[in-house]
C-alpha cells in the first residue's frame, strides 16, 4: 500500500516538473517577443541626432585639433547625438565649406574665417592676420576679454543660415622651406602654400602665394612645385609629414597664433535641446584647452628634438621691416569697414598693453 502511494506521488512530481518547465519556456519566449516588438505602448522611441562636421585639417592633424574633443562629446551625449568628423576637402572643397554649411550639406565646421570664404568683413582677421598675436593665449584673450566675441557674433548674426559659436587659437605661422631664409631678400620668388591674407601680406616681399588642396601639398614640395609652406608652426610640419620634404624652418613668425572658429548650421543648432547645445560648447572649450598645451609643447619640442629641420632666423633689426609693414597692413584693413576699424583699434590697444606689461607678455 505504501509502495503504491509512493509511486503515484513520484509520477505526480514528474508531471508537475514538466508543466512548470513548459510554463517557464513559454514565458521566456513571450518576453523575447515583447523585447523584439520595442518599447511598450506610450514609450516613444528616441531618434539619434546625427551631425556631420568638416574641418580645415588633414587626417594626421585632425585627430589633435578637432576629433579628440568630438570623440569625448559623442561619449558624453550618451546615445542622444553623434557628430561624425570629416577632414579637409573630404565632403566639399574647403573654399566652399561656408556655403555648404549654409545649405546644410554639413552641420558643423571648424576653420578660419578667411580660407572658408566667410561672407563677413572681419574674415580678414581669421587665420594669420600679420603679427597680431605673439602667442596662442593672445587670441583667446582678445576674443574673450577685449570684446572680439561680441564683434564676431554681430558680424555672423547678419549672415543667414550659419551660427558662429566660438573662436580659439591654433599654432603660429612660420616658414618651412626647401631653401634657407636668412634675410628678407631670400623671400623673393619663393612659391609658398599660404592662407589668403598671409599670402597677400607677404607678396610685398616677393613671396608667390599658392593655393591648392591640403592633401596635395606634400607631393608639390617633393616635385618642386612648391618651395615651402607658411601654413603652420613646426608642430604641424612634423605631424603631417612636411618636415620630411623640407629642410629649413624660419623662426620668425608671420603671426604667433592662427585664429579659427567653430560654426554650425543655424537650423541644425536650433533643433537640438539646450543640454546638448551646452555639451557642444563644453567640447569646444575642451578642444581650445587641449590645443593650447599641445602646440605650446610641440613648438619648443620639435625645434630642439625634431632633428629634421635646420633652424634659421632673420635678425631683429631686419625683421622690423616686416613688423612695420604689418602695422600699415592693419591700417589698410581698418579702412574696409567701421567694424574692421574697431577690431584694429582693439588690436592696437592690446599690443600697447602687452608691451607696457613687459616680460613674460612681451620681451
Amino acid at each position: 500500500m505504501k509502495s503504491g502511494v509512493k509511486g503515484k506521488h513520484t509520477k505526480f512530481l514528474i508531471l508537475m516538473t514538466i508543466v512548470v518547465g513548459c510554463a517557464l519556456v513559454l514565458g521566456a519566449c513571450s518576453a523575447k517577443e515583447k523585447v523584439a516588438e520595442g518599447p511598450a505602448q506610450g514609450e516613444a522611441k528616441k531618434d539619434v541626432i546625427k551631425w556631420r562636421l568638416q574641418s580645415y585639417a588633414g587626417p594626421a592633424l585632425n585627430d589633435h585639433v578637432v576629433k579628440n574633443a568630438i570623440d569625448e562629446f559623442n561619449i558624453a551625449a550618451n546615445g542622444e547625438m553623434v557628430i561624425e568628423v570629416y577632414t579637409a576637402d573630404q565632403l566639399v572643397p574647403h573654399g566652399e565649406l561656408f556655403r555648404a554649411l549654409q545649405e546644410g550639406t554639413v552641420d558643423m565646421a571648424v576653420s578660419d574665417d578667411d580660407s572658408m570664404a566667410s561672407p563677413v568683413d572681419v574674415r580678414i582677421f581669421g587665420a594669420y592676420f600679420p603679427l597680431a598675436a605673439r602667442y596662442g593665449l593672445d587670441v583667446n584673450v582678445l576674443w574673450n576679454w577685449y570684446g572680439l566675441n561680441e564683434i564676431w557674433k554681430e558680424a555672423y548674426d547678419e549672415v543667414k543660415g550659419v551660427t558662429w559659436l566660438s573662436q580659439g587659437s591654433w599654432d603660429p605661422c612660420n616658414f618651412a622651406t626647401t631653401k634657407p631664409i636668412r634675410s628678407i631678400k631670400d623671400f623673393k620668388g619663393l612659391r609658398m602654400y599660404m592662407f589668403p591674407t598671409g599670402g597677400q601680406f607677404m607678396q610685398q616681399f616677393g613671396v608667390v602665394p599658392v593655393v591648392m588642396p591640403y592633401e596635395d601639398v606634400e607631393m608639390a614640395l617633393q616635385t618642386g612645385m612648391l618651395d615651402g609652406v607658411a601654413w603652420s608652426g613646426i608642430t604641424e610640419d612634423y605631424t603631417v609629414g612636411w618636415a620630411d620634404v623640407t629642410k629649413y624652418y624660419l623662426t620668425n613668425p608671420i603671426s604667433g597664433a592662427w585664429s579659427g572658429g567653430w560654426f554650425v548650421n543655424t537650423d541644425a543648432w536650433n533643433k537640438i535641446p539646450p543640454h546638448l547645445q551646452q555639451l557642444v560648447r563644453l567640447a569646444i572649450d575642451k578642444s581650445h584647452y587641449y590645443r593650447l598645451h599641445w602646440y605650446w609643447y610641440g613648438e619648443a619640442n620639435f625645434r630642439v628634438n625634431g632633428g629634421k629641420l635646420e633652424l634659421t632666423t632673420i635678425p631683429d633689426k631686419e625683421w622690423k621691416v616686416v613688423e612695420d609693414a604689418a602695422l600699415k597692413f592693419w591700417d589698410e584693413a581698418a579702412k574696409k569697414s567701421p567694424r574692421n576699424a574697431k577690431v584694429v583699434e582693439i588690436l592696437k590697444k592690446y599690443d600697447a598693453t602687452m608691451k607696457k606689461a613687459g616680460a613674460p607678455y612681451r620681451y
